[in-house]
């Protein structure tokens, strides 16, 4: 009997086609790259991206050493500057509202009584000899040349150690040589009326001035008052700071009724000035060395000083102020 055949067992569907992908899935040809997957995708994306935010971070690190390089090289100055032009307006305006408040003080608000002298014909004569004999100004240029030796002596102290601790009105501060020749040559060849030399700065030319009250303090005692012009409020607050620190002065020494008063106009100086000189007092005018003109009614009066600006001196003023 010949051999029958031997049934073959049907195909699965897990089995799928003889040759093929074990799943159905037809074989991928020879040669062909396999598809991309979408985390593949994502990822080159999110690299892409990283890329470019650290491309933008190197530029915002290049601007910002940039900017820190124009900071330090001219906002430092630009600032310093500032901040002393506040300083000394600060100190000027705090000292005008002071003064302000003592003028405000004395205002005499309650009305005065109306008193009804008696006439002219009613009452004698008093003799001529009794007349009180009006106050006389205080000479000036004369004396110094009297006082050669104390002003000389003050000066040759005012050039060894400063005295932190003297009264007020004294020198607190050593005078520079050249400052003390200047005084020298202000007090006994010009008798008080003259320019000098400026020394540089508001600074020292204040300190030369505070020698100056101090010797003056010594002759007058408080028969003299100190008027400073300087036209603007930031000079003047230099000014103030600097003599109330080399004399030892308050904050009260600074007004109408002390020892120095402050003006940016010189006709309320040269008003000042005569009023002085009518009561029989002396004033010493004290011109500052931004002052380009000086009005020539203050060359009238007995004792003045006027500081002669150097070269450059002014143009390094106007910048600052």
């Amino acid at each position: 009997m010949p051999d029958e055949p031997t049934p073959q067992p049907a195909p699965s569907p897990d089995t799928g086609v003889p040759g093929g992908d074990p799943a159905g899935t037809p074989p991928r040809p020879p040669g062909e790259e396999p598809p991309t997957s979408w985390q593949q995708l994502a990822l080159t994306e999110l690299r892409q991206q990283r890329t470019e935010l650290e491309e933008e971070i190197r530029q915002l690190e290049a601007r910002r050493d940039q900017i820190n390089r124009e900071i330090s090289s001219s906002f430092a100055g630009q600032a310093d500057a500032v901040a002393r032009r506040l300083k000394g307006f600060q100190d000027y305006l705090v000292g005008a509202l002071q003064d302000l408040a003592v003028a405000a003080e004395q205002v005499d608000l309650v009305p005065q009584q109306v008193l009804v002298a008696p006439s002219a014909l009613d009452v004698a004569a008093p003799p001529a000899g009794d007349a009180p004999a009006p106050p006389q100004p205080v000479a000036a240029a004369g004396l110094f040349s009297a006082d050669e030796a104390l002003i000389r002596e003050r000066l040759a102290a005012f050039q060894g150690q400063p005295d932190f601790y003297a009264d007020p009105w004294k020198l607190r501060r050593s005078l520079e040589a050249a400052a003390a020749a200047s005084l020298d040559s202000w007090f006994l060849e010009q008798g008080g009326r003259g320019a000098q030399p400026s020394s540089g700065s508001r600074s020292r030319n204040a300190l030369l001035t505070a020698a100056a009250v101090a010797i003056l303090g010594e002759l007058y005692g408080d028969r003299f008052q100190t008027l400073v012009l300087a036209s603007q409020p930031e000079r003047l607050g230099e000014w103030r700071r600097i003599l109330q620190d080399s004399l030892g002065l308050e904050r009260e020494d600074f007004g109408p009724t002390s020892g120095i008063v402050l003006f940016e106009r010189p006709d309320a100086l040269i008003e000042r000035a005569d009023r002085l000189e009518e009561r029989g007092e002396l004033p010493f005018i004290v011109v500052d060395a931004a002052e380009q003109v000086v009005d020539i009614p203050i060359l009238q009066f007995p004792l003045w000083l006027a500081f002669a600006p150097g070269p450059g001196e002014l143009i390094d003023d106007e910048e600052l102020y």
